[in-house]
């Protein structure tokens, strides 16, 4: 891209922004430059397979796996600070341009920049749901009770994901004691996020049409919108002709709704906007 085709399209962005009442969705892309990667690079394949829902549900082994995953991964995944683009859609929400912001990603970086009004579409990896009893509870609270079920144990990889699973083999995996329940002593603790295979709950995805219908335009920042659970609310605004406006690396499944279609890196092209509109 030119340029002067990349002043054109920012100057529609700002465009855009400057008309307010924008809904924003952001995807694992806008979480990237915080040294999380996504599930899929520019070209829209997916680089790695997590954990199914029915698979994590089946069997003690399953979830053995999981958490033994997990809790090497949670060590590499809770450093990751906000970023240039979660700071800029903070700035743009307190200057007013931008509004309610629905998040694919469960790192709660968001609202660490500073970011209010923000709707976790797929949960957060900060809480722990019994599928038992139902009890909730903190991951740091739970990360220390595996740290002492498990004392010693380590793995060399430095590997990180968006969801702060890793891998690792079956021999790293045996040994590892997995976490139960306070409450009902069973091994049934799940992170409060969506698998991949697990329905958004209803309700919210209700919730998440009314905020898409109440918009004056929606904004797409850092999502492929491979996934029906993101790509629906763009298909919702494209159908009542809301404008959207997609930012991210790559092509996206929702391009062919959108009026604006930026593929460019998050970071700068925000500050930018930033620059532009709430300076």
């Amino acid at each position: 891209m030119t340029s002067a085709a990349l002043t054109d399209q920012l100057d529609a962005a700002a465009d855009l922004l400057a008309g307010g009442d924008v809904l924003t969705l952001t995807g694992a892309g806008i979480s990237t430059e915080s040294g999380i990667p996504d599930y899929r690079g520019p070209d829209g394949n997916r680089r790695v397979t997590p954990m199914q829902y029915s698979e994590f549900i089946g069997s003690s082994a399953a979830r053995q796996r999981y958490w033994a995953r997990s809790y090497v991964g949670w060590q590499r995944f809770t450093p990751a600070e906000p970023n240039a683009g979660h700071r800029a859609v903070a700035r743009l929400q307190r200057a007013g341009l931008l509004g309610h912001v629905i998040t694919q990603n469960v790192d709660g970086l968001h609202q660490r920049a500073g970011a209010t009004d923000v709707t976790e579409l797929h949960g957060s990896l900060a809480t722990v749901v019994c599928l038992t009893c139902g009890d909730r509870t903190r991951r740091a609270d739970l990360d220390e009770r595996m740290h002492t079920a498990n004392p010693g144990f380590q793995v060399t990889s430095d590997e990180i994901r968006p969801d702060g699973d890793i891998s690792l083999n079956a021999l790293e995996v045996s040994g590892f004691h997995v976490p139960l329940c306070l409450v009902c002593g069973r091994d049934t603790l799940k992170p409060d996020v969506v698998f991949f295979g697990e329905s958004v709950p209803k309700p919210l995805v209700e919730r998440c049409f009314a905020l898409t219908d109440e918009a004056g335009a929606l904004l797409v920042l850092g999502s492929s919108l491979k996934v029906m659970s993101g790509y629906r609310f763009v298909r919702r605004a494209a159908a009542r002709r809301i404008p959207v406006a997609i930012i991210t690396r790559g092509p996206t499944r929702g391009d062919g709704e959108a009026s604006l279609q930026l593929d460019a890196p998050l970071g700068p092209t925000l500050s930018e906007l930033v620059t532009r509109l709430a300076a």
